[in-house]
């Protein structure tokens, strides 16, 4: 699998940063068709090379090493005028330079006949791109900008616009910068990172110990409160409690423990994971659930918590066979969410490490699953293609460089038998790109920040269980069918359902309350519903609360996107009225209180208004229809905007969807509030209705508007 992808980038891609799969071509920066902010990622350095490379030595294949590392060091240049994530360049591109250093280090001492030649290059190239991130740290907080000019610094225009990063983005630097600091004897790069831990650190919320996901840099303002374990926070946690581990400094691992705390009393649901407010915990922020937390079953394991780690990873399984992959994001009831499917790492590296941890040839199962699920729904003739849907298998023409440098490896790993790796892996910790940095660090030199004093906690202090002992089967058996089967176990028409709750029935409170929920009165005739897998009076009432929970979360959800709905309004050539229903977005004008917009619709052209618009005279005051695809709906916003558009309607682009059967959700922004014109999102049953009658004006409005002025004129509005 691992040459079939890496032989597919380097005949059809090399020296491009990625390779696309089915156009069996490279993407270039600046070259390929922009895709707005995810291409941040690119900086014409041949990353997928790079984050590579010590992905070749954990399956012994020094020869290609040795060739792969004179391409890096004769081909690769990092002066240019690009603006790139400090995050994800950090993590692939200087994390990759130096795993690939120190282990070519170690084979040219242990191998006479390969890479007797190396002298560091790999060393000072990561040393001269470690430079040219730290402007990214001239903030006032000392928390770093979330973009920096590779050549410019932060001496560039359109750094200026924003000044917000998410907490991940800016707490996942440590490990990599620590190390870049201990090889070269260069201070900066660690003290930096640790002045960044330690301003987030102070940035939490007091009463709940948790994080939000997006600040301002400068003020430390939070932007999103959301706190949960998934995108946007994720490494972040991840980072402090392996920086103890790789630097020893116990302030780490005191700070990991406070939030640990905080998630399993806030955040945790039972095998679920749900994002809160931070500054009110018991507060839910939404409804679904990311791909990106399956890393959390991982890390448990790694702090010795195996239990929840068994019961969160288990549900994820059931979640993947539901859907041959995890999506994107799944809601509460494990319907997709967001369809996507971009071969993310972190349920296998989540496997790995569980059975690592175990044994239990159960994860070998669920690897073996994984492997094959890559096979048939991913495998192209030029490597493996993201999935665009996992309901339809829609392929992406996108393969990320972490596919080569984290999914292939950990499967690898999985099934490798030690004497089939060339190092001993308990001498190193994996980064989150899963690069390979040894615990010998922590004996070179000590930079190690102790400004911050803080008071030790015991928090879930914990000592690894014996494998002989610990029986994740009989953990996962009450949750065998957690999605699909006998959850309830009891007859569906003799439980209480969440429509028929009374918070002034007697019989009902009791019900609840043998489900493991509590109730509190919060005024206002309001009542605020907590459940605990473990308060209940039996697993089986256990997981009745679970279902009643979703089901009160489903209602929630209803009730908030009523308000939200748009509806798209125009007469058909029998001079009907129809309605179409759309979807909002969370950027650009929000019509409210009888607001409404009314014009022509034109269609973009390209379709997907990712690219300069051809058709850029004809779009003034006029109502534009876009497409779904290559690049965020917020870019298409600016772009239609730019354009003179009055607002913007943005198709699904997968057939045979529909607002009757699909549900419909909020279009995501990107932090930046520039956009001005309304936004709205149709599906693609709606779209095609709406292509055959573009001759006619629409109304867009908001759905409980547009109902109050049906019952106002008791008639069309039109």
């Amino acid at each position: 699998m691992f040459y079939h992808a890496y032989n597919s980038y380097m005949e059809n891609a090399y020296p491009a940063d990625e390779l696309m799969p089915l156009s069996c071509a490279g993407r270039y920066r600046g070259i390929t068709p922009s895709r707005g902010d995810m291409d941040d990622v690119l900086g014409n350095f041949s990353m997928t090379l790079v984050d590579s490379l010590d992905t070749l030595v954990v399956l012994g294949d020094f020869q290609e090493f040795e060739n792969a590392v004179k391409l890096v060091i004769k081909d690769i240049t990092f002066d240019n005028d690009i603006i790139v994530s400090v995050f994800e360049i950090n993590i692939r591109m200087i994390g990759g330079l130096l795993s690939a250093h120190l282990l070519a280090e170690k084979i040219a001492k242990q191998n006479g006949d390969v890479l007797t030649w190396y002298n560091n290059e790999l060393l000072l190239m990561a040393k001269d791109l470690g430079f040219r991130l730290l402007p990214a740290f001239n903030s006032s907080t000392g928390i770093p900008h979330a973009r920096v000019n590779l050549k410019l610094g932060m001496n560039d225009k359109e750094l200026a616009k924003n000044k917000e990063t998410c907490t991940a983005c800016a707490g996942t630097i440590l490990l990599e910068f620590a190390t870049l600091s201990r090889l070269t004897g260069e201070p900066v790069f660690e003290r930096s990172a640790h002045k960044a831990m330690d301003a987030l650190w102070k940035l939490r919320n007091r009463g709940s110990d948790l994080m939000g996901t997006v600040l301002n840099v400068n003020s430390g303002d939070w932007v999103r409160r959301d706190s949960g374990v998934g995108a946007g926070i994720d490494s972040y946690y991840e980072y402090l409690f392996k920086s103890y581990v790789l630097l020893g400094n116990e302030k780490y691992l005191n700070r990991f423990n406070r939030h640990y705390d905080a998630i399993m009393k806030y955040i945790s649901e039972g095998p679920m994971l749900l994002d809160v407010l931070m500054h009110r915990p018991h507060a839910k922020s939404r409804n679904f659930m990311d791909s990106l937390l399956a890393f959390w079953p991982g890390l448990q394991v790694l702090s010795g918590d195996l239990k929840p780690a068994v019961q969160t990873h288990e549900m994820l399984y059931q979640v993947m066979q539901l859907h041959n992959f995890i999506p994107e994001a799944f809601t509460v009831d494990f319907q997709v969410h967001w369809s996507q499917h971009p071969l993310r790492p972190e349920f296998i590296e989540s496997t790995y490490f569980l059975y690592k941890a175990t044994k239990d040839h159960h994860y070998l199962q669920v690897g073996k699953k994984a492997l094959k699920a890559l096979q048939k729904y991913a495998k192209v003739p030029c490597g493996y293609a993201a999935v665009n849907d996992v309901r339809t298998g829609k392929h992406e023409d996108r393969m990320d460089s972490f596919v080569l440098s984290e999914t292939i490896k950990y499967l690898y790993l999985l099934f490798a038998e030690p004497e089939d790796i060339p190092i001993d892996l308990d001498e190193y910790v994996f980064t989150t790109e899963a690069h390979l940095l040894p615990l010998s660090i922590s004996q070179m030199g000590n930079y190690t920040s102790t400004d911050l004093k803080e008071t030790p906690t015991n928090f879930y202090e914990k000592s690894c269980p014996s494998s002989n002992s610990l029986l994740p089967e009989k953990i996962r058996q009450p949750l065998k069918n957690f999605i699909t089967g006998s959850c309830p176990r009891t007859s569906t028409n003799k439980r209480l359902r969440a429509l028929d709750f009374q918070a002034n029935s007697a019989v009902h409170l009791r019900a609840i309350y043998d489900m493991g929920i509590t109730i509190r009165d919060i005024g206002d005739g309001k009542v605020r519903l907590f459940h605990s897998f473990y308060n209940a009076k039996s697993p089986e009432d256990g997981q009745i609360g679970l279902l009643f929970m979703q089901e009160m979360l489903e209602l929630t959800k209803f009730q908030n996107q009523v308000g939200q709905l748009q509806v798209i309004v125009f007469k058909s050539e029998d001079n009907s009225s129809t309605v179409l229903t759309a979807g909002p977005s969370h950027f650009g004008k929000e019509l409210k209180y009888g607001e409404f917009i009314e014009g022509e619709v034109l269609m973009s052209n390209p379709l997907k208004c990712c690219s300069t618009l051809e058709n850029l005279e004809n779009i003034e005051q006029k109502i534009v229809l876009s497409e779904r695809g290559d690049c965020t709906f917020v870019d298409k916003a600016r772009r239609a905007e730019k354009a003179g558009a009055k607002g913007l309607i943005i198709c699904d682009n997968n057939d045979g969807t529909s607002s009757e059967t699909d549900s419909m959700f909020a279009m995501s922004g990107d932090g930046t509030n520039d956009v001005t014109i309304p936004v709205v999102f149709i599906y693609s049953k709606e779209c095609n209705i709406l292509k055959n009658n573009l001759k006619s004006n629409v109304k867009i409005m908001q759905m409980v508007d547009y109902k109050k002025e049906l019952e106002n004129n008791n008639k069309s509005i039109f």
